[in-house]
């Protein structure tokens, strides 16, 4: 993986308050491998490849839309490294034709493997299994939050970001934010919009960082994967405005609460806040399909 030649645009989202809103695109980074997934996967990657594995194999676990999945399944295709994805859910097994997530991956040559919920979440035995199986591949775990990918989001930090006041991103596995926690300026305040229900995401950030200057804000919006008509409402209203797109399960619903949280008077007046759009809109698709069978508006 390749340093981008082109440096990431930062855009202006005017607001009607005494304050500075960007948002950087990292969503442009890659057509394939998109956002925080490039980062993510760069020092794993890179280092990987170094080693010069005699059988390289790439491995990695997600859900039916995940952006992860995605991603490693582009990296295999684009490197020439068969990929393997251990997908939750073992229903998937016949449906998987049916998901664009899923076809995706498959077009780009990943092996899926569907497991039960309960065998998913015992990742740790299935991930030491897959290292007997197979002693040369790297095992990316799921979302691809480790130390090589917080090492990896350091590179969404450069001289355009240096002058803002809050840095806010969305948290999944918390990677992402445990990154630009680890690498931000001194005087910059973090803010991880979560999208998940996880008591224990603090203490994996500090664990990544062993800092302490950042926030945690519920923003699940009815819980990880639900999609209100309020979010679809903002996210349509957004792209029409301001040209941008924003998937529904980690992007929308952080600018949805970055908003909420400007009227509210959550930022104090002439602060500078830069938010991190990290990608994943090839999931709009599959949203759309599940919106679609509940005869709900869709996502433009």
């Amino acid at each position: 993986m390749k340093l981008p030649s082109d440096p990431v645009p930062v855009q202006e989202i005017p607001v009607h308050k005494n304050i500075k809103l960007f948002i950087k695109r990292e969503d442009l980074i890659h057509p394939q491998i998109s956002g925080n997934k490039y980062w993510k996967l760069f020092y794993n990657i890179n280092n990987y490849l170094e080693k010069k594995p005699e059988t390289p194999y790439l491995i990695t676990f997600g859900g039916a839309f995940s952006n992860h999945i995605a991603a490693v399944s582009a990296v295999g295709n684009l490197s020439g490294i068969p990929t393997l994805g251990i997908i939750r859910g073992e229903e998937l097994a016949t449906k998987w034709r049916d998901n664009p997530t899923l076809l995706f991956a498959k077009r780009n040559g990943m092996n899926l493997k569907f497991v039960t919920r309960e065998e998913y979440r015992h990742k740790e035995k299935l991930t030491e299994f897959l290292q007997n199986e197979f002693p040369e591949a790297l095992i990316i775990p799921e979302g691809g939050t480790n130390e090589e990918a917080v090492a990896g989001i350091k590179m969404m930090l450069n001289d355009q970001t240096k002058d803002f006041d809050y840095l806010c991103t969305a948290v999944g596995t918390g990677g992402t934010v445990a990154g630009i926690a680890k690498f931000c300026e001194d005087n910059q305040k973090v803010i991880g919009f979560k999208v998940v229900d996880d008591a224990s995401l603090g203490n994996k950030i500090f664990e990544l960082t062993l800092k302490q200057n950042f926030n945690l804000i519920d923003s699940c919006f009815g819980g990880y994967g639900k999609i209100k008509d309020e979010t679809i409402c903002f996210i349509n209203d957004f792209k029409e405005k301001y040209g941008i797109p924003l998937e529904p399960i980690y992007t929308g619903k952080m600018m949805q609460k970055v908003f909420e949280l400007i009227d509210e008077g959550y930022f104090p007046e002439n602060s500078r806040i830069l938010c991190f759009h990290t990608g994943g809109l090839q999931g709009i698709e599959g949203a759309n399909l599940l919106l679609e069978k509940q005869n709900r508006n869709l996502i433009i």
